[in-house]
C-alpha cells in the first residue's frame, strides 16, 4: 500500500497545474515534426518567470533513432519542472552512423521545441569501437553509450561542468537543485551511491582472483553508483586525463574479461569510492527491470525527484505493445510521440498501481 500511496502522489503531482514561473502558453494545434512521418506533438513553451537570472544549466544526452521518443520525454520533463526553463542548454550527442543524420535529429529537436537552446554534437565512433567487448546484453555494446568518457573532448572547452542524463529518464523536480550541487574537495562526479550493494558481482574472478588488480580500489570502500544521472566537473575530468583512465580499463577487459556490463564498470574502476554522494531522490533507477528479462520493479523508499528506467524494460515500448508496468504511467504525461494520442484512450482507463508487480522486486543496482 506504502509504494501505491506513492505512485497516486506522483501521478496527482505530473497531472496538477504547475506552480512555477516557466510556462507562458500551450499550443493549441498539433505540428508535425518532420515530414518522414517520425512525428511528435510540439511541447508546450516554456519560459522563464521574472525571477530567473541569466545562467546556464548545461545538460548533455545522447540522441540516436532507438531511443529517440525516450530523449524527447525526458527534455520535455525537464522543461515542465525547471524554475526557470530557458537557462537550460542542451548538448546533444549523436552516432556519426546513426540511421537519422544529425540535420534531420537538429530539425526534429526544433520542430517539437521551438524555442530550445542546444546543440548537436557528433560523435566518431571510430574512436571506441576496438575497445568496446561484448556485454550481457547487445544494447550495451552500443558505441554511443560510451560518449559520455569523452564529454570533456566533445563539448566546447569552455564548458566546465555538466548534468549527463541517460534517454530513459524523466524529471519531477527542478533541475537547477541537481545542478548546484557542489563537488567536493577533488571529487570529479557526484552521483547517488548504493553502499549496500554487492560491488563484486560487477567484475568476474578473474578479476578479483588477481592481486594487483584489486590494489586499484586501495583503502577506499568503493560503492555502486549508475552513470546514467550524474554532474560532472569537465575541468577537473580534462586535467586529470580520465577518459584515458577509463581505456586504460577497456584495454584490459579486451585481453582479461574482468567485467561482464558495459560502460559502467570502467567508471566504478576509475571512481568507485571517490564520487559525490547525492541523494538517492535524484536516480530512481532500474525500473526498467534487469539485463535479461525487464521485469516489473518498485520504487525505492523515499522521494523521489528523477525516474530512470534503466534495464531492459522500456516505457514507451511496454506501454506500445499494451503490457506496461504499473511505473510506467508516470512517464507517458512527457511522452510527445503522435502515437500517444491513439494510446491514450486505451491506457489511461487501466486500474493504476492495482498490481501484484508493483512489490517485491529488489535488484535495482544495474
Amino acid at each position: 500500500m506504502t509504494q501505491l500511496r506513492v505512485v497516486v502522489f506522483l501521478m496527482c503531482l505530473l497531472w496538477s497545474p504547475l506552480m512555477c514561473l516557466g510556462i507562458r502558453s500551450f499550443p493549441t494545434t498539433d505540428k508535425k515534426s518532420l515530414s518522414s512521418g517520425c512525428g511528435f506533438n510540439e511541447a508546450p513553451e516554456y519560459r522563464n518567470g521574472v525571477h530567473c537570472r541569466i545562467s546556464s544549466v548545461h545538460v548533455a544526452m545522447t540522441l540516436d533513432s532507438e531511443y529517440l521518443r525516450g530523449t524527447i520525454a525526458a527534455v520535455h520533463s525537464v522543461l515542465r519542472h525547471a524554475s526557470c526553463p530557458e537557462n537550460v542548454f542542451f548538448h546533444f550527442i549523436a552516432a556519426e552512423f546513426d540511421p537519422a543524420s544529425p540535420r534531420v535529429l537538429s530539425q526534429l529537436v526544433r520542430s517539437t521545441f521551438p524555442s530550445l537552446a542546444f546543440k548537436i554534437y557528433i560523435f566518431r565512433e571510430d574512436i571506441v569501437i576496438n575497445l568496446i567487448s561484448s556485454s550481457i546484453r547487445q544494447a550495451l555494446e552500443n558505441p554511443l553509450n560510451y560518449a559520455r568518457n569523452y564529454l570533456g573532448d566533445i563539448l566546447d572547452s569552455g564548458i566546465d561542468r555538466v548534468i549527463y542524463l541517460d534517454s530513459d529518464i524523466v524529471l519531477v523536480d527542478d533541475i537547477t537543485k541537481l545542478w548546484n550541487i557542489q563537488l567536493t574537495e577533488s571529487r570529479v562526479i557526484g552521483a547517488p551511491e548504493y553502499c549496500h550493494a554487492n560491488f563484486t558481482k560487477y567484475f568476474t574472478d578473474t578479476f578479483w582472483s588477481d592481486p594487483t588488480l584489486t590494489r586499484t580500489f586501495g583503502s577506499k570502500k568503493p560503492c555502486y553508483f549508475n552513470t546514467g544521472v550524474m554532474v560532472m566537473d569537465l575541468k577537473k575530468w580534462r586535467e586529470g586525463d580520465y577518459k584515458a583512465q577509463i581505456e586504460k580499463w577497456m584495454d584490459l577487459q579486451k585481453a582479461q574479461r574482468i567485467y561482464e556490463l558495459g560502460s559502467l564498470p570502467p567508471f566504478l574502476l576509475v571512481f568507485g569510492g571517490n564520487i559525490e554522494p547525492i541523494d538517492h531522490k535524484w536516480n530512481q533507477h532500474g525500473l526498467g527491470g534487469d539485463n535479461v528479462k525487464g521485469s516489473c520493479r518498485s520504487l525505492h523508499p523515499g522521494p523521489v525527484s528523477l525516474l530512470h528506467w534503466s534495464g531492459k524494460g522500456k516505457p514507451w515500448v511496454r506501454l506500445d505493445e499494451n503490457r506496461p508496468c504499473p511505473l510506467d504511467y508516470l512517464w507517458k504525461p512527457y511522452d510527445l510521440y503522435k502515437i500517444n494520442q491513439r494510446l491514450r484512450s486505451v491506457h489511461d482507463h487501466q486500474p493504476l498501481g492495482l498490481s501484484s508487480n508493483f512489490i517485491g522486486y529488489s535488484n535495482y543496482f544495474i
